[in-house]
């Protein structure tokens, strides 16, 4: 399954890194993390790094193949 994961702010290049398995992109005060999530603990452990790395997960959705 594909997710969207939107956080607050501008990502860097180097913050970016910290989700390899991830493309995104930044628009209009957001980061939008995308990609394939494997089951329920991959996107825990997203999750988790976000909170890690101070992140705010503004919304978190399923998007279709």
């Amino acid at each position: 399954m594909r997710y969207e994961i939107r956080v607050e702010g501008h990502m860097s290049e180097t913050l970016a890194k910290a989700f390899p398995e991830l493309g995104h992109v930044v628009m209009s005060g957001q980061t939008v993390l995308f990609g394939p999530v494997m089951d329920e603990a991959h996107l825990y452990g997203l999750l988790a790094r976000c909170r890690s790395l101070g992140l705010r997960v503004l919304e978190m959705r399923p998007v279709p193949e």
